[in-house]
């Protein structure tokens, strides 16, 4: 192609001769830098290129960017010292004209999932996307890259109206972020795990981009108010906030701003790594015009948007298509029902064609990337052979604090023998119980959740006091207490009821089935609502069922 030749011509001859071969990765903020991390992996080391990074200042959001990149046991140049060395290749994601002053040929690459916001500060005008406006692309009429990366050819229409003399420097590459996330699904499982998402639970990713359209800034008790409202052992809640986000408010002041969801069991995502696993992992996601909800609808997430930032974002663009036709959450709803009939619906099907006008080359773009560098490297390097496979993420590492030890329980008794509860963490803004409360030891015995409760447990087999000691002196400091329950292990547990009564429960495993694992607070929720119903302990012999949204464990009793 033209622009390739044209691009090994300006390429500095000194960098002709015999030696290493030397790419620089650029970024302006961490966005940047992780997708750059997704695309410098296939030069690969053993061609003998090697990778240095440097910082383009002048982002509003690069604080701490080089220390992140020496995380990543990267070389970071300084910014001046990069601008007068010669490399083979550059590479960014993100585009400055302040990138003219880097030798050549530059390769620049979309940070999200394409080019879709209108930003007045960076285009400099009210109609061309960022990454696609003439005040990035040219210097002195000029074009700055040598390459233009799109994830779509749709961005080629776009480009020829906005910026024309920059069109036959695009080269359509397709999305290495989402391609790398549809060759991870197989990991799905695993990924889940550390979330929680496990015995039936659902994962919710909450999303929320930056600016005054996001849904952090329109509803900013959303996390919190979902967490309360989601029953814990039916759904968990994991936050992926925009690195800006967290760099305007420090991961300090992000920590403070979302305690106490975090104390309600809120999982709290990294900037750094992690995103891409949760959504891998998720089954609903609840965001707004970001790309990471996007994302999750290309993946065939169920997607519900809280906010929606429409204005901000170019009107032929996907984005500004899928936040017109994504179905909305109403944050002040019951958020329970909107999340359950969104599931039944299915809409996330109906957001695959807005999806994939935006997500190109679908499985191919590493392989489209790849060939075009080492075809920007020339001769000084052989093409491999294979297709490139992308790497595996990293195991998500979710932030989940200590996670609430008081609940506002509900239930009831379906039929002979089977017994349906709820758990929600206890909202101390809600007015009335849902039900009755239930603590676990770390709550104590003072406070006024614990004073008032009707269910006690301690999740801890080898605790300090043995389990039946325990459970007498948990009636003696509770007044309001119903039921107790020790730990004896993962799926058995020894119980006290307020009569006397003493006994043992343990979860039946079925055929082919996991080994059974049962919350000692959730049997004695079980029970209590057993109680409430009318059946004594006497019907219990035969055993009852405990079930939870959709999920049911068998409960066996000795001793009564």
């Amino acid at each position: 192609m033209s622009f390739l030749r044209a691009a090994s011509r300006r390429r500095a001859p000194a960098r002709q001769q015999a030696g290493p071969v030397e790419v620089l990765g650029v970024v302006r903020n961490l966005t940047s830098a992780t997708r750059l991390l997704d695309v410098l992996p296939l030069l690969r080391a053993e061609d003998g290129i090697t990778v240095s990074f440097t910082v383009n200042p002048g982002s509003t959001f690069d604080g701490g960017l080089a220390e992140y990149l020496t995380r990543q046991r990267g070389t970071v140049l300084p910014w001046r010292e990069a601008t007068r060395r010669r490399f083979d290749l550059v590479v960014a994601c993100a585009v400055n004209r302040s990138m003219r002053r880097l030798s050549r040929p530059l390769v620049v690459l979309p940070h999200g999932a394409g080019y879709n916001r209108l930003t007045h500060r960076s285009t400099g005008d009210a109609t061309s996307s960022a990454g696609l406006s003439p005040r990035e692309l040219l210097h002195r009429e000029r074009v700055v890259p040598d390459v233009i990366g799109l994830s779509h050819e749709e961005q080629l229409t776009r480009l020829a109206v906005s910026c024309p003399a920059a069109l036959p420097h695009a080269r359509v590459v397709g999305d290495p972020c989402f391609d790398r996330m549809r060759a991870n699904l197989d990991w799905r499982d695993h990924f889940r795990e550390p979330f929680g998402a496990t015995g039936g639970r659902r994962l919710v990713v909450i999303n929320s981009t930056w600016g005054p359209h996001s849904l952090i800034r329109r509803h900013p008790d959303l996390p919190l108010r979902l967490t309360h409202a989601l029953p814990v052992d039916e759904y968990v809640v994991a936050l992926v906030l925009h690195p800006n986000v967290w760099s305007d408010d420090t991961p300090f002041g992000v920590d403070r701003r979302f305690r106490a969801a975090r104390d309600a069991g809120l999982r709290l995502v990294s900037p750094e790594r992690g995103w891409q696993a949760a959504l891998i992992a998720a089954d609903l996601v609840v965001g707004d015009t970001g790309s990471v909800s996007f994302y999750g609808a290309g993946l065939g997430r169920s997607t519900l948007l809280a906010a929606s930032g429409e204005e901000e974002l170019d009107p032929r663009s996907p984005m500004h298509a899928f936040g017109a036709a994504a179905p909305r959450l109403d944050p002040e709803g019951d958020l329970l029902a909107q999340l359950r009939d969104a599931e039944r619906a299915e809409g996330a099907k109906e957001l695959l064609p807005v999806t994939e006008r935006a997500l190109g080359l679908t499985d191919r773009s590493a392989p489209a990337l790849q060939r075009l560098f080492y075809e920007l490297l020339g001769a000084r390097v052989v093409p491999p052979a294979d297709d490139p496979r992308p790497a595996r993420y990293p195991d998500p590492t979710p932030d989940g604090g200590p996670g609430p030890t008081a609940f506002d329980v509900v239930g009831r008794l379906v039929g002979d023998d089977v017994v349906e509860v709820a758990r929600h963490p206890l909202d101390p803004a809600r007015v009335g119980a849902r039900g009755f409360l239930a603590v676990l030891a770390e709550e104590g015995t003072r406070s006024p959740a614990a004073q008032t409760a009707e269910v006690a447990a301690r999740r801890q087999p080898h605790g300090e006091l043995p389990p039946e000691r325990w459970l007498r002196e948990r009636f003696a400091a509770q007044p309001w207490l119903s039921v107790a329950v020790a730990a004896l292990g993962p799926g058995r547990h020894l119980f006290r009821l307020r009569d006397g009564t003493l006994a043992e429960a343990r979860a039946v495993g079925g055929w082919a089935a996991p080994d059974p694992v049962l919350d000692p607070l959730l049997l004695g929720a079980a029970l209590q609502v057993a109680l409430e119903a009318g059946r004594p302990p006497a019907r219990w012999v035969e055993g009852l069922t405990l079930r939870t949204g959709d999920a049911e464990t068998r409960l066996a009793f000795r001793g009564l």
